[in-house]
């Protein structure tokens, strides 16, 4: 074995230790990224279909006190929710097609989780949504009323 293959491993472990020094210097990983891991994927015991942005318009607006609106889809179902921030707390509102009175829980880590009902037009209201890492749920009911699949969103921070 070449000697100078033992000093070209010291000198580019070396350059790759210093390079991973400088990343976690520069740009290190969100001090509460676990926990929000850990928050997203508590859904996992559950079966659930995970939907898709479809559109985030101006949602950066929402922690500026302004209006932001994001669609969500999945297989044959379409979430549309606005936010509005009320001070420290949120105000959803949402829209379902195809509308039904389906069950909508909002889950914000740290908190109890919200429900409420769409009417039949597919339309629901939270009023008092806290700041957060959030996901929404939409817990899909059959044309006989009966407890269907649930529709989860992706996390988004309020």
């Amino acid at each position: 074995m070449d000697p100078r293959d033992d000093r070209r491993g010291l000198e580019d472990t070396a350059v790759l230790s210093e390079l991973n020094r400088l990343v976690d210097e520069l740009d290190p990983p969100p001090a509460d990224l676990v926990d929000r891991v850990k928050f997203a994927i508590a859904l996992e015991s559950l079966d659930v279909e995970v939907a898709r942005w479809e559109r985030a318009g101006s949602f950066a607006g929402v922690r500026g006190g302004q209006t932001g609106t994001i669609t969500f889809t999945v297989d044959n179902l379409t979430l549309m929710v606005n936010f509005t921030s009320t001070g420290s707390r949120h105000r959803i509102d949402g829209w379902l097609v195809p509308a039904g009175e389906h069950e909508v829980e909002v889950r914000v880590a740290d908190h109890k989780s919200t429900s409420t009902r769409a009417d039949d037009g597919g339309r629901f209201v939270l009023p008092d949504v806290p700041a957060g890492t959030t996901q929404i749920l939409v817990h899909l009911v059959n044309s006989r009323g009966e407890p269907g699949r649930t529709v989860v969103t992706p996390t988004i921070m309020l």
